[in-house]
């Protein structure tokens, strides 16, 4: 090979190489400028390298292909993990909340069963206690102060004024459905709504067992004034002697200890109370048949029952009853229900009536100026039944007023005496 020129412009430069090959008589050259054998050797390099690529990965496939397989599957059981465990959670908290919300109902159930049950014992109370009221009033029992009518007045009020709650109140400032509720909102708030939800259960409760103890409180207070006022009567009566059918003796009592189931408390004590007026009604009815109170109220007495000394003859002889200082034509009032069974003139009597009261009791007054009822008539206490007078055997104007009690005179006063101390009951 040798060069066959070079250029004028950047100096020598490479020449071409000339290959010659000699076959016999044949002779060949060729030509290999630079370029070409650089393109050559270029080629030949890259299949050697793409050769020993190809090679390395076919030796080493299988070790990527697992590698990346087992890689692959890591992740795959780390995702499913995760999912298992954030599913988990979620059913955690779904059950949670379905448990909560499943108490919170039930709380409500039971406050709405409450509030109704109040609502009934309300509506039951309402006719005892207005009974209690006119039957108690506001005369005081024996031994014990008296209950004051403004007391009673608070009674009726504050069971009337029982306070009432609904669903509605037990989150003001959640207008979602009730099935809506988180009892576990926010994990940063230092109360949860479950908490608030309870505190308010917890003082609604609070309130509504403060009406049930007080209404409680109340019936006892009423059916002991009863019984107590009962008893005072029943013993003013006996003590001066006169008739009384009473069953109010609870001293008397035994019997095995059973419990007493706290739902049937408030019926237990409303019966005790029904039962208490109508002992305390029993009595009442038994002192105002007996004529206890006064015919002539802020008149003296002028002459009082038993012997003394007869005005007309001046000999002893026996009074039976009581005259009464009245000037003529004062109403004369009769001292307690009954029927008129005489009413006319009756000898020494002057003009006469005669009521009769029942259980052999039956009072007279006499010397009236003018009578004004009926044989027959039916009197209520109180009724006016005539004008005094002096009529009949009369050394001036009065009322005579006498009690008998199966036709025989007893004294007045000791009726007189025995109306003074219960007509604060009656």
């Amino acid at each position: 090979m040798k060069p066959t020129g070079q250029s004028a412009v950047f100096g020598r430069r490479k020449e071409p190489h000339t290959v010659i090959i000699a076959r016999g008589n044949e002779i060949r050259h060729f030509t290999i400028r630079p370029w070409l054998a650089a393109f050559i050797g270029s080629a030949l390099a890259a299949i050697a390298i793409g050769y020993l690529l190809a090679t390395s990965y076919l030796v080493l496939r299988d070790d990527l292909i697992g590698a990346t397989t087992a890689r692959q599957a890591r992740m795959q059981q780390a995702y499913e993990d995760r999912i298992s465990a954030l599913r988990a959670q979620v059913d955690r908290i779904t059950s949670r909340q379905l448990l909560d919300q499943q108490l919170m109902e039930t709380k409500v159930s039971e406050l709405l069963a409450r509030q109704t049950q109040l609502s009934e014992r309300h509506g039951r109370l309402g006719p005892i206690l207005e009974r209690a009221e006119n039957e108690v009033g506001d005369a005081p029992a024996a031994g014990a102060a008296a209950a004051k009518p403004d007391e009673h007045a608070e009674v009726t009020g504050s069971l009337s004024q029982a306070p009432t709650y609904s669903v509605a109140s037990l989150s003001a400032g959640d207008t979602r459905p009730f099935s809506l509720w988180s009892t576990r909102s926010d994990p940063l708030d230092g109360e949860t709504a479950a908490d608030r939800a309870d505190k308010l259960f917890v003082s609604i409760n609070a309130s509504l067992k403060a009406i049930e103890n007080q209404q409680l409180s109340r019936i006892t207070t009423l059916a002991d004034s009863a019984y107590k006022n009962a008893d005072a009567i029943a013993q003013a009566l006996e003590a001066a002697g006169l008739p009384v059918d009473s069953e109010l003796n609870k001293s008397d009592v035994g019997g095995p200890l059973v419990p007493l189931d706290p739902s049937m408390a408030f019926d237990s004590k409303v019966k005790e109370l029904d039962e208490a007026l109508d002992a305390l009604d029993g009595v009442k009815k038994e002192a105002r048949k007996l004529p206890l109170a006064n015919p002539a109220p802020g008149h003296p007495v002028t002459s009082p029952f038993g012997v003394r000394t007869d005005p007309i003859l001046g000999s002893a002889a026996l009074h039976t009853g009581m005259d009464f200082r009245a000037p003529i034509g004062m109403p004369a009032k009769v001292t307690a229900a009954g029927t008129v069974t005489r009413a006319g003139w009756a000898g020494g009597y002057g003009r006469m009536i005669e009521v009769d009261h029942g259980n052999g009791f039956a009072t007279r007054y006499g010397h009236l100026s003018e009578i004004d009822v009926t044989v027959g008539q039916k009197l209520a206490a109180g009724d006016v039944i005539g004008k005094t007078g002096s009529s009949g055997r009369s050394t001036g104007p009065h009322l005579h007023y006498e009690v008998r009690h199966n036709g025989e005179a007893v004294d007045p006063l000791r009726f007189l005496t025995v109306g003074k101390k219960v007509a604060q009951y009656l």
